[in-house]
């Protein structure tokens, strides 16, 4: 008797449908109550989709119970990790979509409970996009313990997945939605009682029917009190219970103090009532928050671009025979063929033919850049020619666009150090805002009680700092958009703050100011080995460097010679044996000959000069474009080489440098920039790996980094094209950034210094307050948005 088998592990079930899950509509039958639980946990946290996409079965649950199980525990099975969990060394990286983020202070409140569990090594929360960067210890804590850390101080948190959060944000619109129409139900009908009221349409009316108005109010506004304004409430609780009052403490108490004093006067049937109040500015505030919404999502959309630009099939070959499968199911090693017009589907390497590509969407630059055997190509890119087949090198959160994707959210999280100072003053601010308000209240009680309350109320409401806190997030967020969009990656905090300020930009020549492909065109023998001999001997030498000179050797290398007690002389050149014979390249200084001016590699077999190498290195396109750019923005360019040769005066010749300082060793450059830092402000241009001493010296680092490389960049800012001009482009998003942050920052506290005499005096109405407050927002986000319209 054949028995059918477990959903989950493929194992046979054995107990016949005592265990089952539903699972994409259906009731799966399950093997055992391990298999029952991992699968409901799976399910529970909406990731069915594990099971459309998945190429293998699950792990069998034996040893796990049900009562074993957290509500995120599924997130802890390898198998569901992979899709978005990036592991290097012992250390995990995921990026968490967080719901019911809404200002500054819920950031404040992440942060600064989780930095101190053990285990987690850093957290960065970015309020714009309501995502938050996780790094963690696996050996130390799961991730569903950092899940329930976050759920236990009031927040609801999920591995960033693309597809689910546009889910998400269109259900949580759907809801914003709801709250917003109701408000503005409810708003009408009581406004028109109360204006009939104010204007005295009913002033002959009877006490009864005053009353009777009143409590028809009073069941209109219920709703909006109590169900519309419900996000201002948990909002303000979470920042209590953290110790830090937020933006949403003030207009809490004021719409709750406004509905219960009225709903006393009602049932009294003495006093005013503000009911219309209410409303109004609970609808207004709404609708604020629901344009900011919309706005913050149009600010970060585009790192969810780059995932959407991966297809979900390709075409696996395996036995000679070609099928299309989804992507997920890829594993590194696949063969797939890529055909003209097609996305590449994962990362990989060139085996079979050659054809061009379309990087833009990683480069910025719509050139297609040829490709043929051994090249990398990566998921995300478009085959513009011919067929090609490809191994897979990378899958997953492994490939380039992932890592792209992630230093991006990084970037993002990263605040300016206006921004810190902007946290702290915002929550000062809620202090002396609800001292100011109790002082208007005691005044107005004194001397005018009858307007005591809704003055008050006023208060509360338009001093509200929300524009304060939106003031530099929105901004940046917009910038690290626009800089994804043209190529360019921030590693580090502080980039748009050090662009401004940079006023000497010192570059290296080879593989910056030129394109880092060197070619061999000369070889002078001086030893008994011929030139193909001299080539595998350099080659292999050569093979274990990082250094844009090795690549020159690369076609030459020669498998079967295995290289040992491999040394490297930074700046110098490489030593090893081979065959056990002593062998060194490098630099005329280094192999102990007299060299000339020329670009030129020395190889020697012990004190015996073997082959002089003579290289060149063509210059970037646009390097004099660029050089003259920076010029003429007022800064002053310079030229730092390791290369002594005279080709390092002739390359800053064509593009117009004067300041040139070459045959510089790391430390000789490391000395040259902090001599030039005493009177500038130092960018420094270089490769990100062989020059990280020296980049960590500047006051900003600057690589043209390419591929897998990125990753291990050291430079704060990386331009991933072939363009040095996207650095001109760089610091003129950076200015408009910076500009567009003091006109928000002024907007906000210009705005706060002039209403709160206007509102603590009376001239302001609380609907009119609410009304300033959200079009105040407004007009910041907005203004940061105007960021997204450049054209570079």
């Amino acid at each position: 008797m054949k028995y059918p088998e477990c959903y989950h592990c493929g194992e046979p079930v054995l107990t016949g449908s005592q265990f089952t899950t539903h699972i994409n509509n259906s009731d799966r039958l399950m093997c055992c109550p391990g298999c029952q639980a991992v699968s409901a946990a799976i399910i529970e946290a909406g990731l069915s989709n594990y099971y459309k996409y998945r190429t293998e079965p699950g792990s069998k649950q034996t040893a796990l119970v049900p009562e074993e199980l957290t509500a995120y525990s599924a997130f802890d099975l390898p198998e569901v990790q992979q899709d978005f969990v990036h592991s290097e060394s012992d250390i995990s990286r995921v990026s968490l979509s967080i719901d019911g983020i809404t200002c500054a202070a819920c950031a404040w409140l992440i942060e600064h409970k989780l930095k101190y569990v053990p285990g987690i090594s850093s957290i960065q929360v970015n309020t714009t996009t309501e995502r938050a960067l996780v790094t963690w210890l696996p050996t130390q804590i799961k991730l569903s313990e950092i899940l329930s850390q976050i759920s236990l101080i009031g927040y609801q948190a999920a591995p960033y997945q693309v597809d689910e959060q546009e889910i998400q944000s269109k259900q949580n619109s759907r809801k914003f939605l709801l709250r917003l129409g109701l408000a503005g139900f409810a708003t009408m009908q009581v406004m028109m009682f109360a204006l009939a009221l104010y204007a005295g349409y009913f002033t002959e009316l009877e006490v009864e029917f005053r009353d009777y108005f009143r409590w028809v109010s009073m069941i209109f506004a219920a709703p909006v009190v109590f169900y519309s304004a419900q996000p201002f409430y948990f909002s303000a609780i979470r920042s209590m219970f953290s110790g830090r009052l937020n933006m949403d403490v003030s207009v809490s108490i004021a719409i709750l103090g406004a509905y219960i004093a009225s709903c006393i006067a009602t049932v009294n049937a003495t006093g005013e009532v503000y009911f219309e109040s209410v409303s109004m500015f609970t609808f207004f505030l709404l609708l604020g928050r629901y344009f900011e919404q919309n706005a913050r999502q149009k600010a970060s959309v585009s790192s969810s671009n780059l995932h959407k630009l991966v297809p979900l099939t390709a075409h696996l070959i395996s036995n000679d025979i070609c099928e299309e499968v989804p992507a997920k199911g890829l594993k590194v090693g696949d063969i797939i063929l890529v055909k003209p017009g097609e996305v590449v589907a994962a990362d990989g390497t060139i085996i079979e033919g050659r054809s061009s590509f379309n990087e833009a969407m990683l480069t910025g630059e719509q050139t297609p850049v040829q490709k043929s055997d051994t090249s990398e190509v990566y998921a995300g890119t478009i085959n513009v020619e011919q067929p090609i087949k490809l191994k897979i090198t990378a899958i997953g959160q492994d490939q380039l666009v992932a890592e792209i994707i992630r230093l991006q959210e990084s970037a993002s999280n990263n605040k300016p150090k206006v921004a810190l100072y902007v946290d702290t003053i915002s929550n000062y601010f809620t202090w002396a805002i609800l001292s100011i308000a109790l002082l208007t209240y005691i005044v107005w009680k004194i001397y005018w009680p009858e307007d005591a309350f809704w003055v008050t109320l006023a208060v509360l409401v338009a001093t509200c700092p929300c524009a304060l806190a939106l003031a530099t997030p929105t901004a940046v967020t917009c910038a690290t958009g626009i800089f994804t969009r043209i190529g360019i990656i921030a590693r580090k905090p502080g980039v748009f703050e050090k662009l401004t300020k940079i006023n000497h930009v010192v570059f290296d020549k080879t593989g910056t100011l030129t394109c880092g492909t060197l070619t061999i065109i000369d070889i002078e023998l001086y030893g008994q080995l011929d030139k193909v001999q001299v080539l595998e001997v350099a080659a292999a030498l050569e093979a274990s460097s990082l250094h844009p000179i090795a690549k020159a050797f690369e076609p030459y290398k020669n498998a079967q010679l295995t290289v040992s007690r491999i040394q490297s002389f930074v700046g110098l050149g490489l030593s090893g044996q081979i065959n056990n014979i002593d062998y060194r390249i490098g630099s005329a200084e280094f192999i102990a000959v007299q060299g000339d001016h020329s670009q030129a590699v020395y190889l020697a077999q012990g004190d015996e000069l073997l082959a002089r190498f003579k290289l060149v290195d063509e210059i970037r396109t646009d390097a004099k474009q660029t050089v003259q750019m920076l010029t003429e923005q007022g800064c002053k360019v310079s030229v730092a080489s390791g290369d002594g040769s005279i080709h390092v005066d002739e390359v800053a010749g064509r593009i117009g440098i004067t300041d040139v300082y070459k045959g510089l060793k790391p430390q000789d450059k490391l000395s040259l920039i902090q001599k030039l830092q005493k009177n500038a402000s130092i960018a420094m241009f270089g490769d990100g790996i062989n020059d990280a001493p020296v980049l960590a010296g500047a006051n900003l680092s600057v690589a043209m980094g390419s591929g897998s490389a990125i990753t291990k960049n050291s430079a704060d800012l990386i331009l991933l094209g072939d363009h040095l001009s996207r650095f001109n482009d760089a610091v003129t998003v950076a200015r408009l950034t910076d500009k567009i942050i003091k006109q928000n920052l002024y907007w906000a506290l210009g705005y706060n210094l002039f209403i709160i005499p206007l509102a603590v005096t009376g001239h302001v109405a609380p609907y009119i307050a609410a009304l300033g407050m959200s079009a105040s927002s407004l007009i910041v986000v907005g203004n940061s948005l105007r960021l997204l319209r450049v054209r570079l």
